[in-house]
Order: structure tokens, then sequence, then C-alpha cells
């Protein structure tokens, strides 16, 4: 099996989350993920999943032993993702349900960022490049 393109170069964060199709539906909503693929499992979770959000791959599945996070409640993931309009996206995301922990800012090293937390508890950091 050859590596797929999107795979290449990379290091693709995978996470668990309670509710992995909801989590896909607030992802395409929030961030305008589409989805590339999905195995179901019994009771309609799903094992693996892959979405895209802006180019960059994220795996995700429902939470479950042995991959279920520590009990206490922190995710041990941050999600960066460079978009192009870091302003238009957070206010979409906001829009459908996720909390704004920063708004857009001018960051000292270059970029415009803001920072939000899904409903799930992942927390995002979008990035755009200052011109």
């Amino acid at each position: 099996m050859e590596i797929p393109e999107h795979h290449r170069q990379a290091v693709i964060p995978h996470i668990v989350v309670d509710g992995a199709a909801a989590a896909i539906d607030f992802y395409g909503a929030a961030f305008d993920a589409s989805e590339l693929f999905r195995l179901d499992g019994e009771g309609g979770r799903i094992v693996h999943a892959e979405i895209q959000v802006h180019g960059a791959t994220l795996m995700l599945g429902d939470a479950e032993a042995p991959f279920a996070p520590p009990g206490t409640g922190v995710p041990s993931v941050i999600l960066h993702v460079y978009v192009p309009d870091v302003d238009a996206l957070t206010e979409q995301a906001a829009a459908a349900g996720a909390e704004l922990l920063s708004p857009p800012a001018d960051m000292p090293y270059g970029a415009r960022q803001s920072m939000l937390r899904d409903p799930f508890g992942h927390v995002w950091i979008l990035l755009t490049p200052s011109a």
C-alpha cells in the first residue's frame, strides 16, 4: 500500500470523542471540514474516520478502551490549522457552537490567531499568516 499523499510528511492528529458522528457534523459546520471516509462499528459508533479541515487531515473515532483519554476530562492534544481567513472561520465556528477562548489577534510571530474549544473538549488554534 502506498502512503496517501495527504498523509505524507505529517504527524496526523487522531482524536477520540464521545460522539464521533456529532463531532464530524460539528467540524463540518464550524470549520468547513469534509469527511473523507469512516468505518462504522457496532451500535452506531465510529471506529475510525478521517476528515479534512482546510487541507489538513484529522483522524477521529468514538472513545473506547484502550483509546479513551485519561479520566481527567482534559484533551491531550491541541489542534493547529492554518486557514485563509481566521476572522471569518472563528465567527463561523462560534456560531456553530464552539466556545471562543481568545478572539482573533495579531501575534508577534507573524500570524493572526484565535483559539476555540469545540463541544467535545478539544482546543483549536486557527491561524492566518500575516501579510
